[in-house]
């Protein structure tokens, strides 16, 4: 049964027609953009521009005023100056608008002025029952109605939920994530919080079904009961996993003027995520690394890895940083040894973990052992170089094999397969095939450890908030 607030903010994720107040033809405005995005993005629904001095917007008719669009308008989108922004929620609030994305900057985070507005056009929108996103914030990017206000590309599908205080560094991070292949539900871009807190999208999304993991870029709390009281309430369903930036004094300070945000104490923000069963990661970029596995591998058991590479160098990379991040690579017992050495060339060292096919990258031999290491009580996790080497056909067919065989390890076994390929190779109807299995790519033998190593503290998180 769905919450409350999944009932509330659904015209904000899902709505049925938009209009943007402040279109503009001048595409060095964000008024431009709010057309123009959701256009590109094909939109699952009509779009109203709304000027008074505009006639017609990217082929699309313009009013010019809300109340005067003919059909009913679910949600708007707001680009007008600050000082203008009250009145034209008092005409969202006439035409029946039930949700808003305030872009308009120039509020709260200004100064004691800025914050008369903005709680002006809070009031505004709370007497109309309309619940908002901003002000002072890029928007929204959802998936359900590929409704996009927030970047000039469309996001990779998947299940990753991105909430961000701040809207350049949020789209710069998951412009980066996305050329990685990461697959994303939504972004949001939340700004001020005047009306919607992060506590509310975290317990709107702990219901939504596309949403398998949600990543936090957070300044500072508002609501800090709230936020813990339903992060730890998703956190029994899906994970939540965070960076927080304001961790030092120079950069606290930096927070209060981008959003408003006042940072706080980092060692009770610590404690918050120790309590709630939140992942907590300490570079910026490290979260999707993390999210990427997350969203489509079982969780393991424990902290032991299997590798299966084709080279010595991956293999000790791989290996080290795993122990970096307090994984476990051990020994295989002699039988499992015996049993893996029917699958290595004659000049490769005998099979123990990680498993070196000494430069003789055959898919199924790979596959082969892949398996044989999920089926080992040992083992709780695998990390595997993927088998997409070799273009003639026969090559072909073996690594479609190889690739359905490993793709088939999660489900089967109930076992994490990371996999590592080099970025010149992720490509093919192989790596197709994985990829629509839900097996996720990294190229760099850190970034495969940093997955699993996700996997297990969320595993080891969640038993926690079971209790």
């Amino acid at each position: 049964m769905k919450n409350r607030m999944f009932d509330e903010l659904s015209p904000l994720f899902s709505p049925q027609s938009i209009a943007i107040i402040g279109a503009s033809n001048n595409p060095d405005k964000w008024g431009y953009r709010m057309v123009s995005r959701p256009l590109n993005s094909s939109f699952r629904g009509p779009i109203y521009p709304i000027n008074p001095k505009e006639k017609e917007i990217e082929g699309l008719k313009v009013y010019p005023n809300i109340k005067d669009v003919p059909g009913p308008v679910e949600m708007a989108i707001i680009t007008l100056p600050a000082p203008l922004v009250a009145e034209s929620v008092k005409d969202c609030a006439a035409k029946g608008v039930k949700a808003m994305v305030v872009i308009s900057a120039g509020f709260a985070e200004t100064g004691p002025e800025g914050k008369v507005m903005q709680d002006e056009v809070a009031r505004i929108a709370k007497n109309a029952g309309i619940r908002f996103m901003g002000p002072n914030g890029m928007g929204i990017w959802t998936s359900g109605v590929r409704l996009n206000t927030a970047f000039d590309f469309i996001p990779e599908p998947g299940g990753i939920s991105f909430i961000s205080q701040s809207g350049t560094m949020g789209a710069y991070l998951l412009g980066i994530a996305n050329d990685k292949g990461y697959g994303f539900n939504a972004f949001l871009s939340v700004g001020n919080q005047a009306d919607l807190s992060m506590a509310d999208y975290i317990e709107y999304l702990g219901d939504d079904d596309r949403t398998k993991v949600i990543v936090l870029y957070i300044e500072g709390i508002k609501d800090g009961d709230k936020f813990l009281r339903n992060a730890r309430n998703v956190v029994r369903k899906k994970p939540i996993i965070v960076y927080k930036a304001g961790q030092g004094e120079d950069s606290s300070r930096a927070t209060l003027s981008h959003t408003a945000s006042i940072a706080g104490s980092d060692k009770i923000f610590d404690a918050v995520c120790h309590q709630a069963g939140i992942v907590r990661t300490y570079d910026v970029s490290h979260a999707f690394d993390i999210a990427e596995a997350l969203s489509k591998q079982p969780l393991p058991k424990g902290n032991r890895v299997g590798i299966v590479g084709s080279g010595g160098g991956l293999c000790v990379v791989s290996t080290d940083s795993c122990n970096g991040y307090g994984l476990r690579v051990p020994s295989l017992d002699q039988e499992t040894v015996n049993q893996l050495s029917k699958y290595i060339p004659a000049h490769a060292a005998p099979p123990n973990n990680p498993i070196d096919l000494a430069g003789y990258p055959k898919a199924m031999s790979m596959a082969r052992m892949a398996e044989t290491l999920a089926q080992h009580p040992d083992i709780d996790s695998i990390i595997v170089e993927a088998p997409l080497w070799g273009i003639t056909p026969a090559t072909i067919k073996e690594k479609l094999e190889a690739a359905e065989l490993i793709s088939q390890i999660p489900e089967k076994y109930g076992k994490p397969i990371i996999s590592i390929a080099m970025k010149q190779v992720m490509n093919g109807i192989v790596y197709e095939l994985m990829r629509d299995k839900n097996i996720p790519f990294y190229q760099f033998p850190k970034e495969a450890a940093r997955a699993v190593y996700g996997l297990y503290m969320y595993s080891r998180l969640r038993k926690r908030t079971e209790i």
